[in-house]
């Protein structure tokens, strides 16, 4: 029988309960006299089945903001949401009774929310959605179903819109395909920042595929062209389009015809005024002077016919004169012209194989650069990647490469570390080590380990160790391994070597937002067995904030393919790799050797890479045009290097000191400008008021060199004094300024050598003398802070002092932690570290031990 419920008669139910409410006949409640919250229905209405005044509708999550549905229904006793199939919890309702005043019927309002991790949970399984059921004595109603989708609107657009030239009065199409989005992104177009409204100027149109068409280009339409797409996540901008409307010149009528003139002809004329060709037009067409012989009744008669006779004679006898001549000139050319042929073919003989050379020295200079090619040479294109100078906005995307002088360059030295003696044992030779770098690479790359080292000596050392350890650096790269005593096994001999990867020669696959953070640097060889971790020093280019970052460390594979082996900030002791991160350096403890890198995805738009600004010119100008480069690299010295070393070759000299600028996730293109010339004396090429580089390009950090330049015009070759200011920023974020005066005939400001790249320190060092502490006096250091001391005057004191205490379960993770702390010291200081202030904290420690320290290295 059906359940049926008298008007005063409740039962209080539970959300477990309400399915066998809904099965079961005959169901009566014990306790029938209990009363809830209930409200009975009217008995003119009992039989009337919910209806719904409100239903849950589609929302989107934005970020991590949770949503809200709301379901109201009168009739009801009870309303539950179901979602994706499942009933939600009773407790996630919140429910509002209210008692309609006209019909005296019931009115339940529920609410739940919805939150991201609850729809992420089946991301890409099926597309999440709730819908609410509403119970009356009569029966049930189900609303309608609400989608949950996560917003999100993706950084790159799918296609942007491309620069034009064209004609006046010719339609113009500009595309765009914004980037994907949930939900949809709607799109306006700007023009110089100004949004294009069709509505108020008519041509302009915007197609339903979000394509612009100019109907009838007019010269008010030149400008930057900018497609916008937004939607409740995000506004992205595409870089913009250039759009240059000019005139083709068109001829006036044709004048009047002149009167007949005494050679009996007449003319008229017409000029290229209607228009006038302009911003790059072409001249008219045809001519603009037509003539045209007079009839005889026109044409005034001044000559007799007896003299026309005399005239036609006497013209014939010049003509024949002035043939006879052409005869005996031709002949003498030719008789003088074999004569000299002759003399030609003899002097040949003598001076073949002695060509004569020129060699020109260079001028003195901050970088000695090489003779400069003349400015039309056929090889000029390496000088740099010329920007489009009708465009308002330009982007670039292209790399500054030049040829490299393999030979001769290579300052690292290194030979054999042990000589063999009668017995078998071997004798230590303490210092640097001398080899032929370049034969090294040819023995190695035979080698099946060795098959990914570039052949590029000039970013490569190496060198052959054993127990006692070493250092390996490459000179101006911040790149070093530190390979401790005791790393190397006892009675093992390994030659390992250090190398800076190119990033186009080695591809790391980003996904989504992520970044290189840090140079690709290998050592090696893979697979060798080592006692304690190694430290490879590296620059990265973040804010070295772990809260604005997700940074990873990734190792390339036996088969080629990159794996994660770290989060930073999340590291395992028990894991292989380890990570001191400094304000521009990371610290690598790593018990294996191979190829690693540093990739970064940031957590919010806070998060902030640095770049480093360089300005370059030619080092001599004897052309009215003058070129400034301006460099945006990361903030790493491996690019610095590559870029000086460019330049150099180049024939560039560096015009002022590197500026640093944080560089934000924001997707804000970064801008240059120039200003403040002296226009009576200077005047910029640039026709739009800057230049732009898209985010995503400097974002990704893949290409390493990108640059823009800035062509000036001097209006005479004898002005030599520049003064300017430029300009670099990053949209609605941070930017520097440079202000240069300087004379581009002879620059003679004073650049700090710490931008000269003069390191000369050895590139491979083995034994002793490749620490800043003595071996021995290491040994009682160790031993003497490795035991534990009840007041902590041991290794967990001298990691405080120095500030380490981050690391302190790394530490005690070690066999010997004072012995790990006293590498990462050296690893630091190997520079600029001083060793009495490292027995000043021994002394505070409380331990004699650091009186050795004092101690001559012939007594030790």
């Amino acid at each position: 029988m059906p359940l049926v419920l008298g008007p005063f008669v409740r039962c209080r139910f539970s959300a477990a309960l309400l399915g066998l409410w809904l099965v079961f006949a005959g169901f009566t409640c014990a306790g029938g006299s209990e009363h809830d919250a209930t409200a009975a229905l009217p008995a003119a209405f009992s039989d009337l089945l919910p209806h719904f005044l409100v239903e849950p509708e589609d929302e989107y999550i934005v970020k991590n903001k949770p949503v809200t549905l709301t379901c109201r229904s009168t009739p009801a006793t009870q309303i539950y949401f179901k979602c994706i199939g499942e009933w939600v919890h009773q407790d996630d309702h919140l429910i509002e009774r209210t008692v309609d005043p006209a019909t005296a019927l019931p009115v339940m309002q529920v609410t739940i929310e919805i939150t991201r991790q609850q729809v992420e949970k089946i991301f890409g399984l099926d597309e999440y959605w709730c819908q609410c059921v509403a119970w009356s004595t009569t029966g049930t109603q189900k609303s309608q179903k609400a989608y949950i989708r996560i917003a999100y609107l993706r950084k790159n657009f799918e296609e942007e819109p491309q620069g034009k030239e064209v004609a006046l009065d010719q339609e113009v199409l500009l595309r765009c395909h914004p980037p994907e989005g949930v939900p949809q992104a709607e799109v306006e177009w700007q023009r110089n920042e100004d949004v294009i409204d069709p509505a108020s100027d008519p041509n302009f149109f915007i197609t339903a595929d979000h394509n612009l068409v100019i109907k009838k280009a007019r010269l008010a339409d030149t400008g930057n062209y900018t497609c916008v797409a937004k939607n409740i996540v995000a506004r992205r901008k595409s870089t913009s389009a250039t759009v240059l409307v000019y005139v083709d010149g068109g001829w006036s009528e044709w004048s009047k015809w002149s009167a007949c003139g005494a050679d009996c002809s007449m003319w008229r004329s017409r000029e290229c005024t209607q228009p006038s060709p302009g911003t790059g037009g072409k001249d008219c067409q045809g001519l603009d002077l037509q003539s045209l012989n007079c009839t005889s009744e026109q044409c005034p008669q001044t000559v007799s016919g007896a003299e026309d006779v005399a005239l036609y004679v006497g013209m014939v006898a010049v003509a024949l004169c002035l043939t006879l001549l052409l005869i005996v000139v031709i002949l003498v050319y030719r008789r003088k012209k074999e004569g000299l042929d002759a003399d030609v073919a003899d002097s040949s003989i003598l001076t073949t194989g002695f060509q004569p050379m020129g060699i020109k020295p260079s001028k003195p200079g901050v970088w000695a650069p090489r003779p400069r090619r003349p400015p039309h040479s056929k090889n000029s294109h390496l000088l740099t990647i010329q920007p489009d100078l009708t465009t308002t906005t330009t982007s670039y995307q292209g790399t500054l490469r030049s040829r490299h002088d393999a030979t001769g360059k290579f300052s690292m030295s290194n030979g054999p570390l042990l000589d063999p003696l009668p017995n078998g044992s071997h004798t230590l030779h303490n210092g640097k080590l001398n080899s032929d770098p370049a034969d090294f690479v040819s023995r190695l790359s035979t080698q099946s380990y060795f098959k990914t080292l570039p052949r590029d000596v000039a970013n490569t050392s190496y060198g052959t160790f054993n127990f006692l350890g070493g250092r390996l650096t490459i000179p101006n790269t911040g790149i070093s391994l530190l390979i401790p005593p005791e790393a190397i096994p006892r009675g093992k001999i390994y030659e390992i070597y250090l190398t800076v990867q190119r990033k186009e020669d080695l591809r790391l696959p980003l996904a989504g937002c992520q970044t290189l953070l840090s140079p690709v640097v290998s050592c090696g060889p893979p697979g060798v067995v080592l006692s304690r971790p190694v430290i490879l020093s590296m620059d990265h280019c973040f804010d070295a904030c772990l809260d604005n970052w997700a940074v990873r460390l990734k190792k390339q594979n036996y088969e080629g393919a990159w794996e994660d082996v770290l989060l930073m900030g999340e590291e395992l002791v028990s894991e292989p790799y380890y990570c001191q991160l400094e304000a521009e350096t990371c610290r690598l403890f790593s018990e294996q050797l191979g190829t690693f890198a540093l990739v970064g995805e940031s957590l919010h738009m806070g998060a902030a890479k640095r770049l480093r600004l360089v300005l370059f010119s030619d080092a001599y100008c004897s052309t009215l045009e003058y070129n400034i480069r301006v460099y945006c690299m990361d903030d790493t010295q491996d690019v610095f290097k590559e870029v000086m070393q460019m330049e150099r070759q180049l024939g560039g000299r560096l015009i002022d000191e590197p500026h640093v600028l944080l560089f934000k996730d924001s997707y804000h293109n970064l801008r240059l400008s120039i200003h403040d010339m002296p226009q009576a004396h200077w005047r910029s090429k640039l026709l739009a008021g800057y230049q732009e580089i898209p985010f995503y390009h400097i974002w990704n950090g893949s290409q390493r060199y990108l640059h823009c330049t800035f062509t000036l015009e001097r209006l005479s070759l004898s002005t030599c004094e520049l003064t300017c200011q430029l300009c670099v920023w990053q949209v609605e974020g941070e930017g520097q300024s440079f202000g240069l005066d300087f004379n581009i005939a002879k620059d003679t400001r004073a650049v700090d050598s710490e931008f000269l790249l003069m390191d000369s320190s050895a590139t491979a060092l083995a034994g002793p003398s490749a620490f800043q502490i003595p071996y021995l006096i290491r040994q009682k250091i160790c031993s003497s802070l490795d035991a534990p001391c009840p007041n902590g005057a041991d290794w967990r004191m001298l990691a405080q002092r120095l500030k380490l205490e981050r690391h302190m379960s790394f530490f005690a993770s070690k066999a010997s932690p004072t012995s790990v702390i006293l590498d990462l010291w050296e690893a630091q200081h190997f520079h600029t570290g001083n060793i009495n202030q490292l027995a000043t904290v021994m002394a505070d420690i409380g331990k004699q031990e650091a009186m050795i320290f004092l101690v001559s290295d012939g007594e030790c």
